[in-house]
């Protein structure tokens, strides 16, 4: 008998693929981005169906201000039309959207339309969470900083600091801990992306291509997840004890 909590609340992806499903069709690559907006509605779906609390997207890395002008001005431009577009479609839909990264580089109508469309849905019952221009060195670093600077104030003393101090300055501190994490496009690494949460967090890496990632594909991750044993640490015998006497 093997019994655990499997409970999912929590899911991320990381939306790879779109260029090369776009060149395999011979469109640009713009084009791709443009049908994998249309993914992040449907896996949201899945995911209130499943019951998921949030789901977290990667959007954009640190890293992707290296592609070609010409894409990361595509980019950005479908990022601030899917904020302006989408929020009152996530709010009728009960989705609280959020948006995590350094927001200092994005244009002042990008930065307002983020304002704007979190303001909107907020209090949803479930959480969308975009990460743009996120990485997650960027996210433990500026953790520390912050960590640093209640230093400095003699609001703590070093020797206060932990993993639970640290923990409550990361972005998505006060949402439940990550359980899954999945990338599709058939690569298997996660690329920066949410380093500190994923610690324990399971992976599934899909060979499908982001736009052709539906929510079908999301239950197919989550039966997987369902018949994981996650142990923590701990052995196997362990867990089942534990279990066993709860």
């Amino acid at each position: 008998m093997r019994v655990t909590d499997n409970s999912l609340r929590h899911v991320a992806i990381i939306m790879d693929g779109n260029n090369r499903w776009a060149k395999q069709r011979g469109m640009a690559g713009v084009s791709g981005h443009k049908v994998g907006v249309e993914r992040i509605r449907d896996v949201m779906s899945a995911c209130q169906d499943l019951g998921i609390e949030v789901l977290t997207v990667f959007a954009f890395s640190s890293e992707n201000w290296r592609r070609p002008p010409v894409e990361v001005e595509a980019l950005m431009s479908l990022f601030l039309l899917y904020l302006k577009n989408e929020a009152k479609a996530l709010k009728k839909k009960d989705v609280a959207l959020r948006v995590i990264g350094n927001r200092e580089r994005f244009t002042p109508s990008i930065q307002k339309a983020i304002v704007d469309a979190e303001e909107l849905t907020r209090g949803g019952k479930t959480t969308l969470v975009i990460a743009a221009d996120y990485g997650g060195r960027w996210d433990i670093a500026q953790a520390a900083q912050k960590v640093t600077q209640q230093v400095l104030d003699g609001q703590l003393a070093l020797s206060d600091i932990n993993e639970n101090i640290l923990h409550t300055h990361t972005c998505l501190a006060d949402l439940p801990p990550l359980d899954l994490l999945i990338r599709t496009g058939g690569e298997v690494r996660i690329s920066n992306f949410l380093l500190w949460q994923c610690a324990y967090a399971e992976l599934f890496f899909s060979d499908k291509l982001w736009p052709d990632f539906d929510g079908e594909e999301l239950k197919k991750a989550a039966l997987s997840f369902n018949d994981r044993q996650r142990r923590f640490g701990m052995t196997g015998d362990q867990i089942e004890a534990g279990a066993l006497n709860a």
